[in-house]
């Protein structure tokens, strides 16, 4: 196991250098003059020369590249044009708001995925499964702004259980950060729940076709020992990895809904380095981004491995 972690390692360091260089010169070669958007229509052509050649852009690119990679592997992600904060300070504060409802969001799609998952699995064909089926089609098909705009218009400002807008620490108040979180938690969650469900439902029902499930039923076993010592573990693996790429997803950001809320995320930290072409800000929050979602991918990959030990044995070939 120690060998496979360490080659998925080796491979994680090749993919996030791609993404980098990738990254990068994509950014650089797109149109536009970060200087005079920073400085404004208003600037003068000295003013941005000026600023253009502080900001290192006179250079070529491969020095600027490798400068800025230099900077990366001491972790100094640089500071932003638009903010004049470091960008590593920038994501440490937005982090905190999309973990929170990436978080919420995850727990509720994962123990209705589960849940529902589970029963149609068991009860198949039956109502339970034609509506499981139904929230499946839902989750997929529904946009999530639209979800958003019906929740803020209906449960904000008509019921007024819950406010539209903002972010309140759970160090300011508990109460508070719950309320701010929960609109936007059960938007995401829906928008996951959908492909969660359906594969729980599939895993459940291969998992129930298995050769194990006759001697189980054979022995004697209660159901409820059946369906959750035996059907629900050999399960798990598919539901495992998509429950890890759909947080790391989250986690990354989640622009439309940190949008509709007015949440001080990564996402809408993403949508205003785009507006303001912050290429600085834009690379670190691209490479903070993928790096979620390689150390996702490597733990969902040593989760399943601890859980079905013979894929051990595939992976050592067997």
């Amino acid at each position: 196991m120690l060998r496979y972690v360490i080659n998925r390692i080796k491979g994680s360091i090749i993919v996030l250098f791609a993404v980098s260089l990738i990254t990068f010169f994509v950014l650089m070669i797109i149109p536009g003059n970060p200087a005079q958007l920073i400085l404004g229509t208003d600037a003068t052509p000295e003013m941005v020369e000026d600023l253009h050649v502080a900001m290192g852009l006179d250079k070529p690119l491969y020095q600027q590249y490798f400068g800025w990679l230099s900077s990366l592997l001491r972790l100094d992600l640089g500071t932003s044009y638009v903010y004049g904060e470091s960008v590593t300070a920038l994501i440490a504060k937005a982090l905190p708001v999309t973990l929170s409802i990436a978080v919420f969001a995850m727990i509720i799609a994962t123990v209705l995925a589960f849940l529902l998952g589970m029963l149609s699995a068991v009860k198949k064909n039956s109502f339970i499964d034609f509506f499981s089926r139904s929230i499946m089609q839902l989750g997929t098909a529904i946009p999530s702004f639209w979800i958003g705009m019906v929740f803020i218009v209906f449960f904000g400002l008509r019921l007024k259980i819950f406010p539209i807008s903002g972010y309140v620490p759970m160090s300011q108040s508990p109460s508070g950060f719950i309320k701010s979180i929960t609109l936007p938690s059960i938007v995401l969650a829906i928008g996951e729940i959908g492909t969660l469900l359906r594969i729980v439902r599939s895993s459940m029902l291969d998992s129930l076709k298995q050769d194990y499930m006759d001697m189980a039923k054979i022995k004697g076993l209660s159901s409820w020992k059946i369906y959750m010592k035996y059907a629900l573990r050999g399960a798990l693996i598919a539901p495992i990895t998509i429950i890890g790429m759909q947080f790391a997803k989250l986690a990354g950001g989640t622009v439309v809904v940190e949008t509709i809320f007015a949440l001080p995320g990564i996402g809408r930290l993403v949508l205003t380095a785009v507006e303001h072409r912050d290429i600085v800000l834009l690379q670190g929050l691209v490479m903070f981004i993928t790096s979620t979602v390689v150390f996702f991918s490597l733990a969902v990959d040593v989760i399943i491995m601890l859980i079905n030990p013979r894929i051990k044995s595939v992976e050592r070939g067997e």
